[in-house]
């Protein structure tokens, strides 16, 4: 099959931060290092990050942090375990990423710790090999987080050879240094399962036809896999064999939609703070929603109780319209309390509520209006991006909604939390000289 994608000479490498959550408790903790460290999930459940060394221990992803504590005590062992830090991990990853972005031909960023980096002509470095061990110990020495980069001719490629970049001492594999006889024997040792892009029910299908590995993949009849895999498969195919045919997406493109909801950190019986919970999470919905330069139109806010608990269950949901588009905070929050006027009831333990915003446009597609007032055409434009800028300057919630509350006691539960290093003003690292 004649490739049509991209250059057939095109390499590209995959960084993956190490633990990354960990790696952020670590990098302004060094007494952490060579610890069993693990990251919980919200409210404090259950294990979402793990350190090798609390692996080694025979704990799993997903075990419940209480029981991990009691089983290791009973061992006569202690865990560090954290509450997850996200302001931390999320500022963290944006400085990684641009360490990479500034090195590399282009970028794509995968997810909060990985990125496909594209290296054609890297210079002035003699191999790829070289660029990778320079822009690990960059990396390493700015942010304090380990990476490891895998480096191959395709993207899906560049994922197998990042995990065995895991593996070694130098956190570094490049795969266009072998000869193809070795690259198949690497396959062969690769479980069809463990290929990016081949999910569950594919998996099932390739191993009833008795195709194990990426080799037995590679090998298969490319009609037989575009027919049972669609042109997804064939592309997988044909990447293993070293025909890219994934380009890096270098533009992430806006969501249709922007979602904010949270677990609270105990039972919601009182309307005020359910009230609370809508209003702070429409607050920050709305703040996202100005950072991609949009404006939106409809609402939608939801309310549960907890399915897992005996007892009566409750949820629903609505949704409404605003006159106009808008990303005025204010106008969001007022129709948010009248919509959870309409479907709340009371007599029930809250678990969780949340906000969609959703019919999203581009500010300058806004269309003027013959009897409202136009977003950006008001002072309400500029009130907010006066309160963000205030908030980014001195504090994340210095300026903020009283209908947000106060004390928030409903909030996710975090007992555990390290400090925002880096994007609180009075929660910076002190150091003393003696």
């Amino acid at each position: 099959m004649e490739n049509n994608y991209n250059n057939i000479n095109s390499v590209y490498a995959l960084m993956d931060c190490n633990q990354f959550y960990v790696s952020c408790e670590r990098a302004f903790n060094p007494f952490l290092e060579n610890k069993p460290v693990g990251v919980l999930s919200n409210n404090d459940g259950c294990l979402v990050a793990l350190s090798p060394e609390l692996k080694a221990m025979g704990i799993t992803r997903g075990m419940p942090g209480f029981k991990v504590k009691e089983m290791l005590q009973k061992q006569g062992k202690y865990v560090y375990l954290f509450s997850s830090n996200y302001e931390l991990y999320g500022d963290m990853s944006s400085r990684v990423m641009k360490i990479a972005r500034d090195t590399a031909i282009d970028i794509e960023i995968y997810s909060i710790d990985e990125a496909f980096l594209l290296l054609d002509g890297i210079q002035p470095f003699n191999s790829y090999t070289q660029y990778a061990e320079t822009l690990r110990t960059k990396i390493k020495k700015s942010t304090g987080i380990p990476v490891s980069i895998g480096i191959a001719k395709t993207k899906t490629l560049a994922k197998i050879a990042n995990k065995i970049a895991k593996k070694t001492k130098s956190g570094v594999f490049d795969l266009t240094t072998l000869s193809e006889d070795e690259i198949h024997k690497l396959l062969k040792s690769v479980k069809v399962e463990d290929i990016w892009g081949i999910g569950r029910q594919h998996n099932k299908r390739l191993r009833k036809n008795g195709i194990y590995t990426a080799y037995d993949f590679i090998n298969c009849n490319q009609e037989w896999v575009k027919k049972e895999m669609s042109i997804v498969g064939e592309k997988t195919q044909l990447e293993l064999k070293g025909i890219p045919c994934s380009e890096l997406e270098k533009e992430i493109p806006n969501p249709k939609s922007i979602v904010c909801s949270r677990s609270f950190g105990r039972p919601v019986t009182q309307y005020i703070e359910l009230a609370e919970s809508i209003s702070l999470f429409c607050t920050k919905a709305i703040k996202r929603l100005r950072k991609k330069n949009h404006v939106a139109k409809t609402l939608h806010i939801f309310i549960t109780t907890n399915p897992f608990n005996s007892g009566s269950q409750y949820a629903n949901f609505t949704q409404a319209n605003l006159i106009n588009y808008s990303a005025y905070t204010p106008d969001f929050i007022k129709l948010a309390i009248s919509l959870l006027e309409k479907i709340y009831k009371p007599g029930y333990a809250y678990k969780k509520s949340g906000v969609m915003i959703t019919n999203m446009i581009p500010e300058d597609r806004i269309y003027p209006d013959l009897f409202y007032s136009r977003y950006g055409d008001d002072n309400r434009d500029k009130v907010m991006k006066l309160v963000d800028k205030i908030n980014k300057q001195y504090d994340k919630d210095i300026i903020f909604f009283a209908s947000n509350g106060i004390k928030k006691s409903w909030s996710m539960k975090r007992e555990m939390i390290s400090s925002r290093f880096t994007t609180r003003w009075t929660e910076l690292p002190i150091v003393k000289a003696k």
